[in-house]
């Protein structure tokens, strides 16, 4: 006899990945517990980026009103060469479009972020368990027996590191985490505030090689000083405000939270050992440059947590593979690119300063990976494996498509007349994640389990021409095209994430 499970998962860091995860599972009535080793919640600015794609999961979650409520735009860069201050454009400022609402970073600090969650996790009834650190765990083919700090042991069917780069997880799976910290290379990174410092410009002093970025709705700024090679970092705050004053002749005071960044790329040889999984810095470690470790931590988070659901509703478990699968070769991406751009700021080019699509991380796509065969049918923009994009249409309560894929569910879309005959009649479980079917219609009115694409952006946007069924997974990216032999194929497209 196996231990009955005390809950379904256990996820140790109460971060943005380990946050979201616990967000996504129990809207899906999984059992969480949420662990931290911390005794209260993350205080500073540290990753302060909210790309558009993660603002797409925040709104999937319900929450994305809130964060740009708290955030705000990145200002111009001001880069102070001696007596003069030039303006610089770091990222462009685009307009939104029909297939993409938010095109632009939104500047959210971290303990913020982490704030919006952890309301949203009261609101689903989880109290995060602060001080409660993981020491050590044994797995079997049932589940997971975790130790805790305060002494307690928790049975769970699987454990999820999203415990940092220092993850103790991780640590205890013995899964190598390959890269390299650069010890000789520190940089001072403080939340304080600055007198007579204008808050409408991202400040940068090359030469003294500081910055000082203002946050959003405070008298804050979030300050960075690089350190020489082998300097010993000082954390005192008034040494802080010397140091600061020194470089830039400005006043530096009222300092909240203080850190040391080191370099540290870094990316784990496996996501997954059994029934123990790794997201977020657990996973990888990044450079600041460009805001994309937290991103892509949330989104580890966001493709993981489906298929943890669909696996206890009875998927097979092999559904599970396809998260390392996915997203271990778009955190070596990730990686790489970060790495070029935190290289060209140590060089002092301006190249090093610019930001653009592959930030965004609206392009990243899983075609060609185990759920998304590159030989699969496609349609005129899109294939199995790409992000599915936002699109006017009618339906009862919206006029986007955005808010017709919002929630927990499968969602199918039926282009034209074979498609959307066919689409009452396909079979699927009532256990996991629901299906939820529209078809795709011109013309006018607003009915229930119809899509009124009166404009046709619908149809462009995705590229359908004539039949066609597009499967669309929990996480916004597309599952399937299908475009004949409706059932046989939609049977074959779905045997990964439903259950048995």
């Amino acid at each position: 006899m196996t231990a009955p499970h005390d809950t379904d998962v256990l996820v140790a860091g109460a971060g943005p990945t380990g946050s979201t995860l616990a967000a996504d599972l129990l809207r899906r009535g999984v059992r969480v517990r949420v662990i931290d080793k911390a005794t209260r919640a993350f205080q500073g600015s540290r990753a302060k980026g909210i790309q558009p794609r993660t603002q797409e999961v925040l709104e999937d979650l319900g929450v994305l009103h809130e964060a740009h409520a708290e955030g705000g735009p990145y200002p111009l860069a001001g880069l102070h060469l001696g007596p003069f201050t030039a303006p610089w454009r770091m990222q462009q400022r685009n307009r939104p479009t029909p297939d993409v609402p938010y095109p632009n970073i939104l500047l959210l600090p971290q303990h913020r972020t982490d704030a919006i969650l952890h309301r949203l996790l009261e609101r689903h009834g989880l109290r995060i368990e602060y001080g409660a650190a993981l020491e050590t765990f044994e797995q079997d083919a049932d589940g997971v027996t975790a130790t805790l700090s305060t002494g307690e042991r928790v049975r769970t069917g699987y454990l999820v590191g999203a415990d940092g780069g220092a993850s103790a997880v991780r640590a205890a799976t013995g899964l190598g985490f390959v890269g390299e910290t650069d010890d000789s290379d520190k940089t001072l990174i403080i939340d304080g505030t600055i007198d007579g410092l204008s808050r409408d410009r991202w400040h940068m002093w090359p030469g003294a090689s500081a910055g000082a970025c203002p946050l959003p709705h405070s008298d804050q700024f979030q300050v960075m000083i690089r350190l020489k090679p082998g300097e010993a970092p000082d954390l005192d705050h008034a040494a802080l405000t010397g140091r600061f004053h020194a470089l830039t002749g400005l006043k530096l005071r009222d300092i909240t939270w203080t850190s040391v960044f080191r370099p540290n790329v870094r990316l784990v040889e496996r996501y997954r050992a059994g029934r123990v999984l790794l997201a977020g810095d657990a996973a990888h470690v990044h450079t600041p440059a460009g805001a994309q470790g937290l991103n892509t931590g949330v989104q580890d988070a966001y493709n993981l947590g489906w298929k943890l659901g669909q696996v206890i509703a009875g998927s097979p478990d092999h559904l599970l593979d396809s998260y390392e699968a996915e997203r271990l070769p778009i955190a070596a991406g990730v990686l790489g690119r970060s790495s070029e751009l935190y290289r060209s700021l140590g060089r002092h080019r301006v190249a090093g300063l610019k930001r653009g699509d592959e930030e965004r991380q609206l392009r990243l796509t899983y075609a060609g990976g185990p759920l998304a065969a590159g030989d699969a049918p496609a349609t005129r923009t899109l294939r199995a494996g790409d992000r599915a994009p936002d699109a006017p249409c009618a339906a009862p309560g919206t006029s986007r498509l955005f808010d017709v894929f919002r929630g927990p569910h499968f969602t199918l879309l039926a282009f034209g007349p074979g498609a959307t005959a066919a689409l009452p009649g396909l079979t699927w479980p009532a256990e996991g994640a629901e299906l939820h079917r529209y078809a795709v219609r011109d013309g006018r009115g607003i009915d229930r389990g119809h899509l009124t694409d009166a404009s046709g952006r619908l149809s462009g946007i995705y590229g359908v021409d004539g039949d066609a069924l597009i499967l669309v997974r929990p996480d916004g990216y597309v599952a399937a095209v299908i475009t004949s032999d409706w059932s046989a194929s939609f049977a074959t497209a779905t045997a990964a994430y439903t259950p048995r």
